[in-house]
C-alpha cells in the first residue's frame, strides 16, 4: 500500500511540474511583460552603489535635468528605481596629517552635495532615508529616496570620532578600504602584489568597528581584503553587507567574494549586493567586448584633449586628479554608448543576462535571504540593459523569466539589505543602553 502511495505522489508531481513547464512554455511576451510590470510596480527597488559627482549638485547642473550621468531624478523615475543611495567616496591617498585633511574635505563636500540636492534643490522629489521606515515612508508619498554610504573610510583619519559625524549626516554604511590599503585595513589590492598593510584589520580600524556597531552604521567588505573581512566578521556584533560584489566562482575578480566568503556572510547573517559591473561578472566576454570598446574610449579621450589612463594608472592619482578623470570618464561614456550603436559585429556584451546569473549563482549558493542588487552606476558600473537607472525594469523582467517569485524579487531588491539596517541599528540600540 505505501508503494502505492508513493507511486501516486510521483505522479502527481511529474503532472504538476509538466503543467507548470507547460504554463511557462505558453506564456507570451505580453504576459511576461504584464507580471513583471505589477512586481516592479509593487516592490521598492533599491541600488546600494551609486557614485556621484558635487558638479551635479548645484543650483543650475543637478539630478531634476537628464543629465549624462547614469542617475538622475527623470532617469531613476522612467526605470522605476526607488532608492538610489549616493556614495561619499574618497580614493586612497597618503597616510599623513595632510593626507586626511584633503580626504574629510572631499569627503564633506559630497555629503553636502547629498543634502542639497534632498532639502534645496529637489526636496518635493526626493528624500534622505536614515532607517527602513523612512524608505517606506517616503516610498509610499511617492518620491524618490536617497541614502548614503560611505566607500572607503580614508577620510575618518586618525580621529573616530568622525564615525559618529558621518552618522550625523546620514551615513549607514561604510567601508574601511578602497583600492589601496589605508589607515583602517588592508584592500583586495594587495592580492596583485602581495604586500599588505596590517594583516588584516589595523588596530585603529577595529576601534572604528566598534564605534560602527554602536551608532547602527552597517560593514562593507566589498574593498577589503579577505583577511581583512574575516576579521571584521570576527569583531562585529552586527551583520555586515558586501555593497557591490559579485560571486568570484563566476568571475575570479578579487572584488568578488569567494565561496568561503560567502559562507562567512551567511553565517553572520549579512547581504551581498550582486553589482553590475561588466568585468565582475563575465572575464571572457568583458575581454573580447573591450578590446574594442577601448579602442572607441581612447579616440574619444584623444578628442577631448584627455591622456587615457587604465585602473592601475587611475590608483596612482591624487584624490584631486582622480575626480578630475573620473569627470572626464562620466561624460565619456554616453558618447561611447552612442558611438557602439553605430558599429556592426561587435563582440556580444557583458547583459542583464551575465548579472542575474551571478544573483542565480548566489541565491543557490547562500539563500534567497542573503543576496540584494547594486549598480555601481557613475562609477564604472552598467551593463547591456542596466545602463542607467531608466533601464532598471530590464532587471525585474529577467528575474521574473527566471522564475522568481514576487516575494523574492522583493527581498532582492529591497527586503534584504533593509532588514539588515534593521538589525544593525537594532545592535546599536542595545549597545547604547549597555554603554
Amino acid at each position: 500500500m505505501k508503494y502505492f502511495a508513493l507511486f501516486l505522489t510521483l505522479s502527481l508531481f511529474f503532472t504538476s511540474c509538466k503543467q507548470e513547464n507547460s504554463k511557462k512554455e505558453i506564456m507570451t511576451e505580453d504576459q511576461l511583460m504584464s507580471i513583471a510590470k505589477k512586481i516592479h510596480n509593487n516592490v521598492i527597488t533599491l541600488d546600494t552603489h551609486c557614485d556621484i559627482n558635487v558638479k551635479n549638485f548645484t543650483d543650475s547642473i543637478n539630478y531634476t535635468q537628464d543629465l549624462t550621468s547614469q542617475i538622475t531624478l527623470p532617469k531613476m523615475k522612467k526605470g522605476g528605481l526607488d532608492v538610489a543611495w549616493f556614495i561619499v567616496y574618497t580614493g586612497q591617498d597618503s597616510l599623513t596629517p595632510q593626507g586626511y585633511e584633503n580626504a574629510y574635505k572631499n569627503a564633506m563636500s559630497k555629503f553636502e552635495a547629498i543634502h542639497k540636492l534632498t532639502n534645496d534643490i529637489a526636496p518635493d522629489q526626493i528624500a534622505l532615508a536614515l532607517t527602513s521606515n523612512d524608505v517606506r515612508r517616503i516610498h509610499k508619498i511617492g518620491k524618490k529616496v536617497a541614502m548614503i554610504g560611505v566607500e572607503n573610510g580614508y577620510p575618518i583619519g586618525t580621529d573616530i570620532s568622525n564615525v559618529k559625524k558621518f552618522y550625523d549626516l546620514g551615513a549607514r554604511y561604510m567601508s574601511l578600504s578602497h583600492n589601496g590599503h589605508s589607515q583602517l585595513c588592508d584592500s583586495n589590492t594587495g592580492e596583485a602584489d602581495g604586500i599588505w598593510l596590517h594583516n588584516g584589520v589595523s588596530d585603529l580600524g577595529k576601534q572604528v568597528i566598534v564605534e560602527m556597531n554602536t551608532y547602527g552604521m552597517m560593514i562593507d567588505v566589498s574593498h577589503p581584503s579577505k583577511e581583512s573581512m574575516r576579521q571584521m566578521i570576527k569583531l562585529t556584533k552586527a551583520p555586515i553587507i558586501a555593497s557591490h560584489s559579485s560571486a568570484r566562482a563566476l568571475c575570479d575578480h578579487s572584488r568578488n567574494l569567494d565561496d568561503e566568503q560567502l559562507q562567512w556572510l551567511k553565517e553572520n547573517g549579512g547581504v551581498v549586493q550582486t553589482v553590475a559591473f561588466t568585468s565582475y561578472l563575465n572575464t571572457e566576454k568583458f575581454e573580447k567586448r573591450n578590446e574594442k570598446e577601448l579602442e572607441i574610449a581612447k579616440q574619444i579621450a584623444d578628442s577631448m584633449g584627455i591622456q587615457w589612463r587604465d585602473r592601475k594608472e587611475i590608483a596612482e592619482l591624487s584624490a584631486e586628479e582622480k575626480e578630475k578623470y573620473y569627470d572626464f570618464y562620466t561624460k565619456m561614456i554616453p558618447i561611447k554608448k552612442e558611438k557602439i550603436k553605430k558599429i556592426d559585429n561587435l563582440p556580444p556584451a557583458v547583459d542583464v543576462s551575465d548579472f542575474v546569473n551571478h544573483i542565480d549563482y548566489l541565491v543557490n549558493k547562500i539563500g534567497i535571504d542573503h543576496v540584494g542588487i547594486s549598480s555601481d552606476f557613475d562609477g564604472g558600473g552598467g551593463i547591456e540593459g542596466w545602463s542607467d537607472a531608466s533601464e532598471t525594469f530590464n532587471v525585474t523582467v529577467e528575474l521574473v523569466k527566471r522564475g522568481y517569485t514576487e516575494a523574492q524579487i522583493e527581498k532582492l531588491w529591497s527586503g534584504n539589505l533593509l532588514r539588515v539596517l534593521d538589525e544593525v541599528q537594532k545592535v546599536a540600540t542595545m549597545l547604547q543602553k549597555t554603554s
